[in-house]
This record gives C-alpha cells, sequence and structure tokens, in this order.
C-alpha cells in the first residue's frame, strides 16, 4: 500500500479513535513545539529582568498577526483540499495548494517589509513604553524577519495536513522547537547577546521547519503538486479560500489586537504588569495551540468523508472529539490552578510584583480554559463543512465581539482586575454563543437531506 493509499484509508475506513490519535496527535505536538517558541524565548529573557521579558510581550502580536495570514489561506485551502481529496480530484487540489501558498507568501512578505521599514511607530503602538522600546527594537527587527518562514511553513502545515501528513508536520515543527530550545541558552547567555540572542534562536529555528517542508514536497510524497505551473489565481478559488480561511484571520487579528490592548491597557501598571500578563498568555497558548493541534487532525477526518456524504463518520468523529478535548481542559485546568504559583515564579525569576499579578490572572484564565475543547472542535466542524458564517462567529466572538467591549469598559470600571478578568469574561460568553449556534445548525440540518446540505458548502 503506497503512502497516498494509507492516507486515504485513514481518513475513510480507520477506526475512529485511531484515526482521531494518528491525525491528532502529531499535529497537536507539532502546534505545542510551535508555541515553545515564544515559551521559550520568555524563559530565558525573563532571567534578563522585567523590561526584557516586557518588551518580548510587546513583540508578541505581531506573530500573532502573521500566523493569522498564513492560517487564512492555509486554512481555507486545508478545508477546500480535503473535500477535494474526499471527491477524488487531485488536479484541483494541486492548483488550489500552489494558488494558496504563492499567495500566501506574496503578501505575508511584503507585510514584513513594511513592518520592518516602520518599526519604531509600530512598537509604540503595540504598547511600548521609552524604558522597553530598546529592548523591543533589538528583539523585533529579527523576529520580525524570521517571520518570513513562518508565513511559509504556517501555510504549508495546513496544506499538508488537510492529506493526513500529520506526522511530517510535526516533524518539521518539533525539528525547529528543539534547535530553538538548544540555541536559545546558547546565543543569551554564553555568547552574551541577550534578548537579540533569543530572535537570531527563533530566525534559525524557523528556517530548519521550513527546509524540511521543501523537502517533502520535493520528494514525491504529497498527493498534490505545488509549483508554479499549478498556481491559478482565479476568482473561484480565492471567494473559497477567502470565506473558509477569513475566520482564521480575523480570529488572529483580534488576538493581536487584544493583546495590544491589554499591553496599553496594562502599560500602566509598570513593566512588572506587562511581563506577568506577558508570561499568563504564553503559558495558556502553550495549551490552546496544543488543543487547535488536535483540531487540525480533527478537521479533515470531518471534511473528508462529509466530501463522501459519510455524515454517521462526521458526527461520531465530532461526538469522540468533544470529550477527548473536554478531558484534556479538565486536566490543564486544574493542574494550572494547582502549581499556579512555582510556574509563575519560574518565568519571573521570583520577582513579588510579577507574582501577584501573574498568578491570579493565571488562576481566573484556567478556570474558564475548561469550556475552551468544546468551542474550538465546533469552531472546526463548521470549518471543515464549509460554514464560514458559523466559524466566522466563533473565531470573532472570543477576541472581538465580547473581548474588546469588555476590557475597554472593564479596565476602565475596574482597573487592574478588570484587565485581569476580561479574556475569562470573553470566553463564557464565547462558549453561550456556540450552545446557540449548534442548536440553530441542528435545526438546519434536520430540514435537509444529506446531499442537499454538502452540495451548499462544496467548493466549485
Amino acid at each position: 500500500m503506497t503512502i497516498q493509499s494509507k492516507r486515504l484509508y485513514l481518513l475513510r475506513e480507520e477506526k475512529l479513535s485511531k484515526a482521531l490519535l494518528k491525525l491528532g496527535i502529531p499535529t497537536m505536538i507539532g502546534m505545542m513545539v510551535s508555541a515553545l517558541y515564544n515559551l521559550v524565548d520568555a524563559f530565558f529573557v525573563g532571567r534578563l529582568g522585567q523590561s526584557q521579558m516586557a518588551a518580548v510581550s510587546i513583540v508578541y502580536p505581531v506573530s500573532l498577526f502573521i500566523l493569522g495570514l498564513g492560517l487564512l489561506f492555509g486554512s481555507g485551502a486545508a478545508s477546500i483540499l480535503s473535500r477535494l481529496l474526499g471527491q477524488n480530484k487531485t488536479d484541483q487540489a494541486s492548483k488550489c495548494a500552489s494558488t494558496a501558498l504563492f499567495t500566501s507568501l506574496g503578501i505575508g512578505w511584503l507585510l514584513i517589509l513594511l513592518m520592518v521599514i516602520f518599526i519604531k511607530p509600530l512598537l509604540f503602538m503595540l504598547g511600548s513604553t521609552q524604558s522597553t522600546y530598546p529592548y523591543a527594537h533589538r528583539y523585533g527587527i529579527l523576529f520580525i524577519v524570521s517571520l518570513a518562514f513562518n508565513i511559509f511553513t504556517i501555510t504549508v502545515n495546513n496544506l499538508i495536513v488537510s492529506e493526513g501528513a500529520s506526522t511530517v508536520s510535526m516533524t518539521a515543527l518539533l525539528a525547529g522547537g528543539i534547535v530553538n530550545i538548544i540555541l536559545d541558552p546558547i546565543f543569551i547567555f554564553i555568547f552574551h547577546m541577550g534578548i537579540m540572542g533569543a530572535a537570531i534562536a527563533t530566525l534559525i529555528s524557523r528556517l530548519i521547519s521550513t527546509i524540511i517542508y521543501i523537502h517533502y514536497f520535493m520528494s514525491g510524497q504529497s498527493q498534490f503538486k505545488i509549483c508554479f505551473k499549478n498556481f491559478s489565481p482565479s476568482m473561484s478559488y480565492y471567494i473559497e479560500l477567502i470565506k473558509i480561511g477569513t475566520p482564521m484571520l480575523v480570529f488572529q487579528i483580534l488576538t493581536s489586537l487584544s493583546l495590544s490592548l491589554t499591553n496599553l491597557s496594562a502599560s500602566a501598571y509598570g513593566d512588572a504588569t506587562l511581563a506577568a500578563l506577558g508570561i499568563m498568555t504564553r503559558i495558556m497558548s502553550l495549551f490552546s495551540m496544543a488543543l487547535f493541534g488536535f483540531m487540525k487532525g480533527y478537521q479533515p477526518l470531518v471534511g473528508y468523508n462529509y466530501g463522501r456524504q459519510n455524515m454517521e463518520r462526521v458526527h461520531q468523529a465530532t461526538r469522540l472529539a468533544v470529550i477527548w478535548s473536554t478531558g484534556f481542559c479538565l486536566i490543564i485546568s486544574f493542574t494550572l490552578l494547582a502549581f499556579s504559583s512555582p510556574i509563575i515564579n519560574a518565568f519571573s525569576n521570583h520577582s513579588p510584583a510579577v507574582l501577584s499579578v501573574g498568578k491570579w490572572a493565571l488562576m481566573l484564565n484556567a478556570i474558564t480554559f475548561i469550556g475552551l475543547g468544546f468551542s474550538a472542535v465546533y469552531s472546526s466542524y463548521f470549518m471543515a463543512l464549509g460554514k464560514a458564517k458559523q466559524a466566522g462567529l466563533i473565531s470573532i466572538g472570543r477576541q472581538g465581539i465580547f473581548f474588546i467591549p469588555i476590557i475597554l469598559i472593564s479596565s476602565h470600571v475596574w482597573g487592574l482586575n478588570g484587565i485581569i478578568a476580561s479574556q475569562p469574561l470573553s470566553d463564557i460568553f464565547s462558549i453561550i454563543m456556540v450552545l446557540f449556534l449548534i442548536y440553530k445548525n441542528k435545526k438546519e440540518q434536520e430540514s435537509l437531506t444529506p446531499l442537499k446540505a454538502i452540495n451548499e458548502s462544496s467548493p466549485s
């Protein structure tokens, strides 16, 4: 059996528990390793001082914006690709994948160039203060340059996961993550490069991941061919890509905006508060990315079987994903609540000011993290089925519709406590909205035949 045949069997016939594990665990590990880039930087940079830690926190939202751009085309294409492969339309899949990747790179590299040129106003817009700007500038320049490789890896990661190549995705991200962990202390402390050393380590590690992905396509292991010959910038492709991928872009833009608003609001309380909230954000991001990584494995399984009109397999996979993801969130939440103090201290070099804010923030976010698995499953479910409206509302809700007005109001009314409580409150409202969307979708599906429902969201 060829590699391609094994992947199709995995999506189509493998026992669901095995299929979800084989598809989800590698992408889960890969996404966790991706999140470790920023967490490792925070761990080592935190030992340099509060201002340096605050500087890393200020630059962090930039990576989320580029992540969103990669997901716009990567996730948009992944949803289409899994359904095209389910319908045996390999040539169309190759054109879709090539169009998504080259468009993503063109737009991404242009934006990265503009960010480097306008680095100073950008950093102050993100919440930099006079004391943190020198460190943010040193770290930010090289970190933004490294995003040129990151936009490639994010887009390609989504493309190959759609064909069931989750192990390749894990290998590429894991290799880059290990290199980053090794190089960070060497450049920062042994070579005495300080905060700039962390940025150099990140740049090199992202280059390593890029090389592994390029080798994958050049070796002919993929079911679709990525080349300029297959680049087909037609309006039909872009409409479908944007329709499906926009929720992910909007989610990342709003996440970046929410972090910037948090930094701007927290900057009035000093560098220690900025550092504390930055540590909390990276810790929660690690487990959120793990959860979203598992959903990246779940999504092609659902999309492929939806394309084949196998709705029973779609529903069974969804139920299993909800159970597993909720169990994961419960374990993480109780762990963070039990060990909040030592976790914050590990990143703050035992600063009392950072600990007092960071512990409170981590505990509140850990409580509402319990419901994130449920929301993540149905966000991926709607995206896999091509239901951009529902997926978009879930993405926009958590970091936009709810978070932005909450932080603007609560920071003014309750000060620092209001800033800390903004994300947990937003999560609660988001879960309520997801429940409403599920109920509404169930009623709509009951009024449609399976074939009609599939045709309504099939790629053109």
